[in-house]
């Protein structure tokens, strides 16, 4: 069996264990993911909109200390909204759909 990490930490300072944060909702996620289970539309929606709107990473979830790496189901996307473009890391076309508010031009994933 091939161990897979949950999650790194990336502070100086002391944190908490990470099996004290078995139940929050990002770690559970991550186990659900290393597991190969199938996430739901939901499930999927909230790693995009915590993914995209977290100032410390582009790929991952920070949590009391603890970087939780979603960058295995990750695609990056550039998206043309208001004549301007930005980048942002999804999931699928979905789930960033709704996480974007407004109308959205177009949506090129860059390979």
């Amino acid at each position: 069996m091939i161990t897979t990490i949950i999650a790194t930490k990336f502070v100086k300072w002391d944190v908490p264990e990470l099996d004290a944060l078995k139940g929050s909702k990002v770690y559970q996620l991550k186990e659900k993911i290393n597991a190969e289970e199938k996430l739901s539309r939901e499930e999927k929606n909230w790693i995009v909109e915590n993914v995209n709107h977290n100032s410390y990473f582009k790929n991952a979830i920070p949590l009391r200390g603890y970087r939780f790496d979603f960058s295995e189901i990750l695609k990056t996307y550039i998206v043309k909204q208001y004549g301007s473009y930005q980048e942002y890391n999804a999931v699928d076309k979905t789930s960033l759909r709704a996480m974007i508010y407004g109308r959205i031009d177009k949506i090129i994933e860059v390979k």
